[in-house]
């Protein structure tokens, strides 16, 4: 006999748990840049052609544009790539990413970018984790 107030619960795929944590990387880093436009002064250092890293030049955009596809991508390589491939791309891309964001939270101090620094954090957990289930990947003994 079972006890029916039990809640069902069931193991879910290594391939779903980072999937969804790079979900969670990429809304975080939109919701980061995102509220940045409230700061002030922000849009008008943007308008001078200030990107926060230097001037804004085309190629510092695209860069931008190529270091911000790697989580969105990653969401679907996650699901998608053979499992050998999978862990090594996404326990370095969870490498980079977290190295990335501790310096961007290291730079970031300051009253009107407490929520970057919050942002900053919880992204460092987030890639933290997906570097953590990439490592521990389960091996299938056959």
């Amino acid at each position: 006999m079972t006890n029916s107030n039990e809640l069902e619960d069931f193991k879910i795929n290594v391939k779903h748990k980072l999937s969804a944590l790079w979900v969670s990387v990429t809304f975080c880093y939109i919701y980061g840049d995102f509220f940045s436009l409230f700061v002030p002064g922000r849009i008008e250092k943007l308008i001078d052609g200030n990107s926060g890293a230097g001037p804004t030049t085309p190629l510092k955009l695209l860069l931008f544009a190529l270091l911000m596809t790697v989580p969105s991508v990653m969401v679907f390589l996650s699901l998608s790539l053979k499992a050998k491939i999978n862990r090594w791309a996404n326990l370095s891309a969870g490498i980079f990413f977290t190295a990335i964001m501790v310096l961007v939270v290291i730079t970031s101090m300051g009253e009107w970018m407490l929520f970057y620094s919050y942002l900053g954090i919880v992204e460092i957990i987030l890639t933290t984790g997906i570097v953590w289930y990439a490592w521990r990947w389960p091996v299938r003994f056959t």
